[in-house]
């Protein structure tokens, strides 16, 4: 019976995530989905493993499968549309990421000079609007990762990038965000996302990450 019953919360899995190529589903609710039939799975095969119902860790799986740290609600929606028409042509890239939160990825020629950690002028529109829709949605958390490229040392770099992401948080809370929502990190440049052997490359590692994550109520 409970070999049937880990068969039938396998067959559910499979049914669940192939059902999510249907294209009506939007990518927040695919993902959710998927994570629910993966639980639903693995449920089941833990609780009849450990001799306890499967049924039930099967369900208990499916839930904790579709759960994630944060919701994508129609407030993060609203706000990645508003961030990507303020940045709109600029090389911002505003994204929805795995774990539904929004992320702005934003370049060094639009963020800071080379080796400053001064908020430039076309940076300053962009986190105006930012601002506008963080105060909007005080149900959220940002995190700000700095980053440069390998050009330096790490005595100089890993500061800079920290300071950076420091600037942007205080440019921020100037215009009414709570510093308390906000977390800061520098990476230095750890984190290459393309080689630092052209500038190019090093242009598009010197950058600044923006998350944002609305908790889901309790």
């Amino acid at each position: 019976m409970r070999n049937k019953i880990i068969l039938a919360a396998a067959t559910a899995a499979v049914l669940t995530i192939t059902g999510c190529a249907n294209t009506g589903m939007s990518d927040t609710t695919r993902r959710t989905a998927t994570g629910a039939g993966v639980g639903a799975l693995a449920g089941a095969a833990i609780s009849a493993a450990t001799g306890g119902k499967a049924g039930v860790g099967a369900v208990a799986g499916a839930a904790v499968g579709g759960l994630g740290t944060y919701i994508w609600s129609q407030h993060m929606e609203k706000q990645k549309r508003e961030m990507e028409a303020a940045t709109q042509g600029t090389g911002v890239a505003v994204t929805q990421t795995a774990d539904n939160q929004l992320k702005l990825d934003i370049p060094s020629d639009i963020s800071f000079a080379t080796g400053k950690s001064d908020i430039q002028s076309n940076f300053a529109p962009i986190l105006d609007r930012f601002a506008e829709g963080l105060r909007n949605n005080p149900n959220t958390d940002v995190r700000i990762v700095g980053h440069t490229d390998s050009t330096g040392t790490d005595a100089i770099n890993n500061p800079l990038s920290l300071h950076r992401a420091e600037s942007t948080r205080n440019y921020l809370t100037a215009r009414g965000v709570n510093g308390n929502r906000i977390r800061v990190e520098g990476r230095g440049s750890m984190q290459p996302v393309a080689t630092n052997d052209t500038a190019e490359g090093r242009g598009r590692n010197r950058r600044v990450e923006i998350f944002v994550g609305e908790r889901s109520a309790q």
